[in-house]
């Protein structure tokens, strides 16, 4: 009688554990595709989703997903981690800007309607249970600081806020626009602290 054959593993257990070497494509096809799926489906019907849910609508198993993301709460991390990073990129590509004080206030609404769109995003700008991502923390803080200094050394910022103060304003600007109750003008907290920070030279 021939030996009973073990069937071959599923093709992301071919792949070593980040930091040996890179993804393969397709695992990292895979890996995309759960964080674009679960990032709707938190943002659309909450954490409650559970991940066997998640691995049916991105079209993978439940074993792809927990070999990626052990816990529903490592899932719910990269996907805002990612979203942070995106934030430094946009901070990072608007440092050159023809007009310093335009690129600041850009950034600054942009990253309020991203924390607006995505509540687990104004989280991870607070630093809620993402202590150890820390180093994400300080790219942020290093990305603002540049906008801010170009800014006012244009005269379109005050000069005496710093980096942290930023983010500071950031999120209380996020946490006054969540609560602003139905009649409200949209974005009229956003306005008036954009209006504080102007400097004497702002268009």
């Amino acid at each position: 009688m021939p030996a009973k054959r073990t069937p071959p593993p599923e093709r992301d257990d071919l792949e070593q554990d980040a930091g040996s070497r890179p993804l393969r494509a397709d695992a990292r096809r895979n890996r995309a595709r759960i964080l674009e799926v679960a990032s709707a489906v938190f943002a659309s019907e909450g954490l409650a989703v559970p991940i066997d849910e998640i691995a049916r609508r991105a079209g993978v198993g439940a074993g792809t997903v927990y070999r990626h993301f052990p816990t529903k709460e490592s899932l719910f991390e990269a996907i805002v981690l990612d979203r942070v990073e995106r934030l430094i990129e946009e901070a990072r590509s608007l440092a050159a800007a023809d007009d310093p004080g335009a690129a600041f206030f850009r950034f600054f609404s942009s990253a309020v309607e991203a924390g607006l769109a995505n509540r687990g995003l104004g989280d991870a700008l607070a630093a809620a249970g993402f202590d150890r991502e820390a180093a994400v923390d300080r790219k942020l803080l290093g990305a603002i600081g540049k906008l801010l200094r170009r800014a006012q050394r244009a005269g379109a910022v005050r000069g005496d806020v710093d980096a942290a103060d930023v983010k500071a304003l950031l999120l209380g600007c996020l946490a006054m626009e969540r609560c602003q109750g139905e009649g409200s003008a949209p974005r009229r907290l956003l306005a008036i602290v954009c209006d504080g920070l102007r400097g004497p030279r702002a268009g």
